[in-house]
């Protein structure tokens, strides 16, 4: 049997700002693709106004990932081939709940401090869950996307 690899796809308004807030949130880097962007203008193969300056380097700008540090990268193209996130503009806003979220697991008595973490990040508290199965906190990311702090 064969084993997919993966990314998670996420729409948003801002691709950039949401990289830079879950960047941050989980620990993963944001992918470097400038070399494969500069490969392909130097070919024509890519025009120049699909592209922004991000930090000092060139990205696309209607995309941008972000991988988990320890997993293995493409050098030549910056792309990651681990656990990914990748976001993707779209002109709509968010209008409804998330079919599909992610779940944040703190280190065992600092919930609180990441949720304040993840504020500080322009994350927004929803509600607190107590229930018989466990407790945790709804939030939301800087475009309204649902995430759980376990």
């Amino acid at each position: 049997m064969t084993t997919l690899h993966w990314k998670l796809v996420i729409d948003a308004t801002d691709p950039h700002a949401q990289a830079a807030f879950w960047g941050e949130a989980l620990g993963y880097e944001v992918e470097d693709n400038s070399a494969l962007i500069d490969r392909l203008l130097g070919l024509g193969a890519a025009p120049e106004e699909a592209t922004v300056e991000l930090r000092g380097r060139r990205a696309w700008r209607d995309l941008i990932a972000v991988r988990h540090p320890d997993d293995p990268y493409d050098e030549e193209t910056g792309v990651g081939q681990g656990r990914r996130i990748l976001f993707q503009r779209v002109p709509e806003t968010k209008t409804g709940k998330n079919r599909l979220h992610l779940d944040v697991h703190a280190e065992p008595g600092r919930r609180d401090e990441e949720v304040a973490r993840l504020e500080g990040l322009g994350a927004s508290v929803a509600r607190h869950v107590k229930e018989p199965g466990g407790e945790w906190v709804i939030m939301t990311d800087p475009e309204g996307n649902e995430l759980c702090v376990h």
